[in-house]
């Protein structure tokens, strides 16, 4: 992509939040090297659950999937606020979509798309991850969904 993330994120109506902090003993987003690792990342807007409890039971896939695209710009927005900008991402490694479902709900593939879509849709090539998605029986606040996501950096210049 020749535009700058930024940019990219005005075209296609996103703002991304301001990074949360931690509510415990650990960090947002931690680098090891040319690699940041955030913490699972909840579907917050405005500090707020933008849909709670589980898959197939109390929310369906389309609301699901957009809880994972709230993820995934919470994860850019923990990204942005380590590293002071996107322009440094060189590409989404990986991400793990944690989806809380019901006994027989087998589409968290599908809910993980709403992160992946989001991702690709920002950095082009540069967001295509290798991906896990993950059913589990509760998460944090009765959250439908959460991401953690490995990604790539460039060095400071």
């Amino acid at each position: 992509m020749c535009q700058t993330i930024e940019k990219r994120l005005d075209e296609l109506g996103i703002e991304l939040p301001a990074a949360a902090n931690s509510v415990a003993n650990y960090l947002p987003v931690a680098q090891a090297g040319s690699i940041i690792l955030t913490s699972g990342q909840l579907p917050l807007a405005d500090g707020k659950l933008i849909a709670a409890g589980l898959l197939g039971r109390d929310i369906d896939v389309a609301v699901g999937a957009l809880a994972a695209k709230h993820c995934a710009m919470n994860i850019l927005a923990q990204a942005k606020a380590c590293l002071g900008g996107l322009e440094r991402i060189a590409r989404i490694v990986k991400i793990t979509v944690f989806v809380a479902s019901a006994a027989d709900f087998t589409e968290q593939h599908l809910v993980a798309n709403g992160a992946s879509d989001l991702l690709v849709a920002v950095f082009g090539e540069k967001g295509r991850h290798a991906r896990s998605a993950v059913g589990v029986a509760a998460l944090p606040m009765n959250a439908p969904v959460e991401i953690e996501a490995i990604i790539e950096i460039t060095p400071e210049q």
